[in-house]
């Protein structure tokens, strides 16, 4: 992946997807030292597996439905709902359908780009 950090703009038609998961691929749009914005497409019964992280975590599901647990509690959300992860929160998604979660994580996720 081509580094772009603290591009302003980031062209949907231009960025790559990349694999993430068994039925799973992202992009990462924008990003500085700070936060980052990333696209993650799930397909029908994609699992995000539960994990943690040191980045805070607030997502939006852009479309589809998604089992989103958190600190072992879980919500089914759909097109417009959103979710916060705190730092190091145990969390992880089920695609109920085909769908899409638009990231954002402080500071940005290097992992996602070295």
């Amino acid at each position: 992946m081509m580094n772009r950090k603290g591009e302003n703009f980031a062209l949907d038609s231009e960025l790559q997807w990349e694999p993430a998961g068994e039925g799973i691929r992202r992009k990462v749009l924008t990003y500085d030292l700070q936060v980052m914005m990333v696209r993650v497409s799930f397909e029908a019964g994609a699992v995000g597996a539960a994990h943690t992280h040191p980045h805070i975590q607030c997502s939006l599901v852009e479309k589809g439905v998604f089992d989103i647990t958190i600190s072992g509690r879980t919500e089914r959300l759909k097109e417009g709902d959103s979710f916060l992860v705190p730092s190091n929160a145990v969390h992880g998604a089920v695609a109920i359908e085909a769908g899409t979660l638009l990231d954002v994580f402080t500071p940005m996720r290097e992992d996602f780009v070295s």
